[in-house]
């Protein structure tokens, strides 16, 4: 499979954060967007709504901190585009937060739910801030002072808020509550992720690493990759990362190598990975894990595998790193770890990728059920949203592989071709207004 790519001459210059030459995280969603726009067809006249987002919110979130001091943090939330359905997408916090990332994972979660056809458009937000350094009473204060922020674009049929990177259901809580005094009604349905004592689903927490897996799998059974001793390297052993991790393992393969924020460690006959996830839980890193070598952290890179996971942050693996990877099968659990110009490298190689937009959609899926139970108020059990988790999984990639095969184009491709296609047909059929 192979692609090449094109750029699209626009009528009006773009804003500087539009600018595709630009190699942020959102120049690098722009590229995605030109290398799918020759299979478009008729619908390549709209191509335009993908490159420019719908709105964009940025917020100043001042808060009062322990010592009495006031401290100001900005927020960002964007809505990519609502055509399919209200904007859906996390919330992260973290100290290198920009706006470029911010449209960028919006972008990429319109591409995401349209991909596995969830009734979802796309949206994403964050603070720059590291929650490290916050007690517990001062991340409250920022939740709810950015919620309320951010709260005349939210909402259950608007834009529904979820956890990402340094948030969790505990935050999610805090949005709900907040947004609910705000409005004057329980709305448990503003946000997903939450805890099931306030409408949270079964099977949100393992959600995405179960997707990971779940898809994993069946790309592994189709190139005729036995998952029963495959070698499996990791980098992130958080919810995603951690959870695909013992479920490989327990299929049989052996995990390898796993990285985190703070270290890498290895043994060639596996890891014990139910004793690293107690270590790295107890510990806050895989760093120190006894019965394990210590690597050098860029010497994960070279780690020979069959299966590789990145499931840490955007742009891990690049033209500096690519030539180095030995696995023959890359399942993104992260939104954006591979540049454009690395996936060329890979493709080339003939190393089989299969992108975070269809590969991570497990977490948005859930996230749609936990949406649906709380407008109806009827839970299904965790083993009814594993089993519906998993059909919308495989149906998703089974649509997508006959994609890449017809059209002779990369998986990453193909399902860009999916989603920007039921994307932009959702924006032809509605028109333009007024």
């Amino acid at each position: 499979m192979s692609d090449n790519p094109i750029r699209v001459a626009t009528s009006h210059a773009l804003p500087s954060y539009l600018d595709p030459h630009h190699l942020g995280p959102w120049g690098i969603f722009l590229q995605q967007v030109d290398r799918v726009t020759p299979y478009l067809g008729n619908l390549a006249r709209w191509v335009e709504t993908l490159k420019r987002p719908k709105r964009i919110l940025v917020v100043d979130v001042p808060i009062q901190m322990d010592d009495g001091t006031v401290a100001h943090f900005e927020g960002y939330r964007v809505q990519h585009n609502t055509s399919r359905g209200p904007g859906k997408g996390g919330v992260r916090y973290h100290q290198d937060v920009t706006l470029s990332e911010v449209m960028a994972l919006a972008a990429w979660m319109s591409i995401k739910n349209a991909a596995v056809n969830v009734p979802f458009g796309g949206a994403k937000g964050g603070i720059r801030v590291d929650p490290r350094k916050l007690s517990l009473p001062e991340l409250e204060r920022l939740t709810r002072r950015y919620t309320s922020e951010i709260g005349i674009i939210i909402g259950p049929t608007k834009d529904i808020p979820a956890p990402d990177v340094n948030t969790n259901e505990r935050v999610m809580a805090w949005m709900m509550d907040t947004y609910s005094m705000n409005v004057g009604e329980t709305a448990t349905g503003v946000v997903t992720g939450k805890p099931i004592s306030l409408g949270g689903s079964l099977g949100r927490h393992e959600a995405t690493g179960r997707g990971v897996y779940t898809v994993g799998v069946q790309a592994a059974r189709r190139m005729g990759l036995d998952i029963a001793g495959a070698r499996v390297a990791v980098q992130g052993f958080g919810n995603v990362g951690g959870i695909a991790a013992r479920l490989f393992a327990e299929a049989g393969a052996r995990v390898v190598a796993v990285q985190d924020h703070a270290g890498c460690v290895y043994a060639e006959a596996g890891l014990d990975v139910p004793a690293l996830l107690r270590h790295a839980k107890a510990t806050g890193s895989v760093a120190g894990f006894e019965g394990a070598q210590a690597l050098p952290r860029e010497q994960f890179w070279d780690t020979p595998c069959d299966i590789l996971i990145p499931a840490a942050l955007e742009q891990q693996i690049t033209e500096a790193n690519a030539h180095r990877i030995q696995a023959r099968l890359i399942i993104e659990g992260a939104n954006g770890p591979t540049t454009p110009a690395a996936d060329d490298i890979l493709t080339e190689r003939g190393v089989l990728i299969v992108p975070d937009v269809i590969a991570n959609a497990g977490g948005v899926t859930v996230s749609y059920f936990e949406w649906v139970q709380d407008f109806s108020s009827f839970f299904w059990t965790e083993e009814e949203i594993n089993q519906r988790l998993v059909a919308v999984m495989n149906n998703a990639l089974d649509a997508v592989w006959h994609v890449a095969d017809d059209k002779g184009v990369t998986l990453r491709t193909a399902t860009f071709i999916v989603a920007c296609e039921r994307i932009l047909r959702a924006r032809d059929l509605r028109g333009l207004y007024p």
